[in-house]
């Protein structure tokens, strides 16, 4: 009876150890920048606290900055607990910065009719000359040939096809699941995570053999900081904040005290600031928006009838397009953006700034002010000590330095304070 009671001990205890195994899971689907490299470091973490067996990263993306992919691949490279990739649903790719992270796996798996590859570095920025001149096509290759050499380590690093690795970056080869697994790219297919468990169990990964069959899966949300950050990271979005900035700012300096313009555009435009230091933003787009805005000013104070403000709307129209990498489609800015943003730009300035402006320079139709120039008649002798005349239904003090008679024209001069100086009509 007591070797029972032992047996089923055990057995409840061992039971109950394989249903407490956990198998962290994070979801990365979309560009590779800032936000992504934060939520993995901190998911390997979470993992780590909660004792997982590994950490599996479900990877959908068409790439993104390279400095970010490096700060993922070094937190892959030390992590205290296994890390798998899974590129995955069905149809997913890992290109560019997603192949390196593949790569860099301590596990590396697809779901059937998925891609790896095409990790060609593409210079990001553009030439701020805005030519194709011997300096920048020898950074070009610097980062080509940089590029290699840090693929070829990583697949030395996790014993994977070296050759096939480099390929990807020189060449931008691409190939399916099914290559990549003969190619020993990646360790092996599975259709879905219940799958992935299964053939991960039991596999010696990184020292540590796996117990993944029937292991709770603990999914780690994306924080809301990151959540946040990872939408607006994005061209557009920054290219809306600094459009936000000009009209908030210009708006605040033409109608001083109204505060609300001024503090919405110094937050868009710290955004954007915030954003131009991670995007890949072209100092020479800048510039020709700078320029834009500058003859769109000069042109309602200028005589120009137009010229500037034409000149303004090529020049925005130029530096918008110029003002991402186009030859990286994660970064190119879209016309449906450009030409809206183009048109409502020229709009504000012509019609909203430009007849504001121009109405502060239009003469004065209320207050005292409106009645110089007047004729009005003496009722009384006026002369530097006082007088009396009656003007737009009000008595008026009158004061002239040359006498006035009673009932003759004079023309007012001044106003001060409640006195009206005046001049007789005649002079």
């Amino acid at each position: 009876m007591r070797r029972v009671v032992i047996a089923l001990v055990l057995w409840l205890t061992c039971g109950w150890s394989i249903a407490a195994e956990k198998v962290g899971l994070i979801k990365i689907d979309g560009a590779i920048g800032p936000a992504t490299a934060s939520y993995i470091s901190r998911s390997i973490d979470e993992a780590r606290a909660q004792n997982a067996q590994c950490l599996i990263v479900q990877l959908n993306t068409p790439g993104g900055l390279l400095e970010s992919t490096q700060t993922i691949v070094q937190s892959f490279l030390s992590s205290p607990i296994p890390v798998v990739v899974y590129v995955a649903p069905i149809g997913a790719t890992a290109t560019s910065a997603g192949c390196f992270i593949t790569i860099s796996a301590s596990a590396a798996a697809m779901a059937p009719a998925t891609t790896i590859g095409a990790a060609h570095p593409v210079t990001i920025g553009g030439n701020p000359a805005g030519g194709e001149d011997k300096p920048d096509e020898t950074m070009k290759k610097k980062l080509e040939n940089f590029s290699v050499s840090y693929m070829e380590a990583i697949a030395a690093k996790r014993h994977r096809n070296v050759e096939w690795a480099k390929s990807a970056v020189r060449e931008s080869a691409s190939i399916s699941a099914e290559k990549a697994l003969e190619l020993k790219v990646v360790d092996l297919i599975a259709v879905d995570l219940a799958e992935l468990l299964k053939q991960l169990n039991g596999r010696v990964v990184d020292g540590k053999t796996l117990n993944t069959v029937g292991a709770e899966i603990s999914e780690i949300k994306m924080s809301a900081a990151e959540n946040v950050f990872q939408k607006l990271w994005r061209p557009e979005v920054m290219f809306i904040l600094m459009l936000i900035a000009i009209y908030g700012i210009i708006g605040e300096l033409t109608t001083p005290g109204a505060i609300l313009p001024g503090v919405v555009g110094a937050i868009a435009l710290i955004l954007a600031l915030y954003l131009a230091a991670v995007l890949p933003v072209n100092v020479s787009g800048l510039a020709l928006i700078a320029l834009a805005l500058m003859l769109f000013i000069f042109d309602i104070y200028a005589p120009t009838h137009g010229v500037l403000t034409i000149g303004g709307i090529i020049s925005f129209l130029i530096g918008s397009l110029m003002l991402f990498n186009g030859a990286d489609p994660l970064f190119r800015l879209s016309l449906s953006y450009i030409i809206p943003a183009t048109i409502v730009t020229a709009a504000f300035f012509v019609f909203v700034l430009g007849k504001g402006l121009r109405a502060q320079r239009l003469p004065i139709k209320a207050g005292a002010e409106t009645l110089l120039g007047k004729t009005v008649i003496a009722l009384m002798p006026i002369d530097s000590h006082g007088g009396r005349i009656f003007i737009e239904g009000e008595y008026w003090n009158a004061a002239s330095d040359t006498l006035i008679e009673k009932g003759q024209p004079a023309e007012i001069t001044a106003v001060e304070g409640l006195t009206l100086k005046v001049k007789s009509k005649g002079e």
